[in-house]
């Protein structure tokens, strides 16, 4: 294993990432002084490898592959709380989606947990209906990684206790927000 040098890191930062990550995010990473009010804030800093202030120096300095081999970008809610908290109004999460989908471009996921496979459970059902359908994608997610069995009285009691939808809503304009989805989908292919 190679040690880094820190000193030499931060005396020598490789802005490649900061700029590719300006370019599919638009989010200029290098407006961030370190206040740590995202990561005071984040509801799941505790579940991280690396914070969301950590995250946004470590693409400060370049240092890409712990980012995408990290825990963090796929154990981010995208609850937008470090977004909002940003006194420079830098979207983290936006940053950190971008991280998210360079690993799944580079075919690196959360090794330990099915985390990436969620993600991509989750954002199918969001593009069908414009929101999410819980029983859904949870039922997918969970008969793809064999917990069915364990988490069924669970998902009961959430329905029982109206926590979870038995039929699916959606968009009033199911074709508009297609459209969005299409949009956004070209805007990303064309940022690489």
């Amino acid at each position: 294993m190679n040690a880094v040098n820190p000193q030499a890191e931060i005396k020598n930062p490789d802005s490649r990432l900061a700029e590719e990550i300006r370019a599919r995010s638009g989010e200029d990473v290098y407006r961030c002084y370190q206040c740590l009010k995202c990561t005071a804030g984040c509801p799941t800093a505790f579940a991280m490898d690396y914070p969301p202030s950590r995250v946004i120096r470590m693409v400060q300095l370049g240092r890409e592959e712990p980012l995408l081999d990290s825990k963090t970008i796929w154990v981010c809610l995208t609850c937008y709380t470090c977004s909002v908290r940003c006194p420079n109004d830098i979207d983290i999460a936006h940053v950190i989606d971008a991280l998210r989908e360079k690993a799944l471009e580079r075919g690196r996921t959360a090794a330990k947990e099915n985390i990436a496979l969620f993600h991509k459970y989750f954002l199918d059902t969001v593009k069908k209906r414009g929101r999410t359908f819980e029983s859904e994608f949870l039922t997918r997610y969970q008969l793809k990684t064999g917990q069915i069995a364990g988490n069924a009285l669970l998902g009961l009691r959430m329905l029982l206790k109206g926590r979870m939808a038995l039929l699916p809503e959606s968009v009033a304009d199911r074709k508009a927000f297609a459209e969005i989805f299409r949009r956004a989908e070209h805007e990303r292919r064309g940022s690489r």
